[in-house]
């Protein structure tokens, strides 16, 4: 595994990828970032906000420009689940550490995610949580240096997981 300096989390609307940051940068002494609050700071909307009035595809370029410019050191970095959509953004990131893709079964995301447009979730109208998970998890798997299967254990449980794999390399 190459060498860790920040760990980005990857995965769908609901996977956890915030809750498991945080507990994650505690256990290995990190910053926490978590890239949606950073753009909901910076552009002084909430992310459903600028998806109502900017659009998906704007949203995705808004996105983009913000994950490029993160500077950080020693951090572990919840991305949205949009992120992997740009080559480019999810690059930038690869190099500054491991990307960790947190695979929950597609059931379990729309049980945990009752409503999209509440959630600031990028999604095309009409578009169902299973097909919009069809059609990321291959992105998700293209970036990802490593997978976690996170359906049965408690968020508290990956983070630990994730946690050792990390002090054991």
């Amino acid at each position: 595994m190459k060498q860790a300096q920040n760990i980005i989390l990857i995965g769908m609307p609901g996977a956890g990828k915030s809750t498991i940051g945080v507990l994650l940068a505690k256990y290995l002494s990190k910053w926490f970032i978590d890239t949606d609050v950073l753009i909901q700071s910076l552009e002084r909307k909430t992310l459903r906000e600028i998806i109502a009035s900017e659009g998906l595809e704007r949203f995705i370029e808004i996105e983009k420009q913000h994950l490029k410019k993160i500077q950080a050191y020693n951090a572990v970095i919840a991305t949205g689940g949009s992120a992997v959509y740009d080559d480019e953004a999810m690059s930038c990131l690869r190099e500054s550490g491991i990307t960790v893709f947190l695979d929950v079964a597609v059931e379990e995301i729309e049980r945990r995610i009752k409503c999209t447009a509440e959630r600031g979730v990028v999604i095309s109208s009409g578009q169902s949580i299973r097909q919009l998970y069809e059609e990321r998890v291959p992105l998700y798997r293209k970036f990802a240096d490593v997978e976690v299967q996170c359906g049965s254990r408690t968020q508290e449980e990956n983070a630990q997981c994730i946690a050792e794999m990390f002090k054991r390399n």
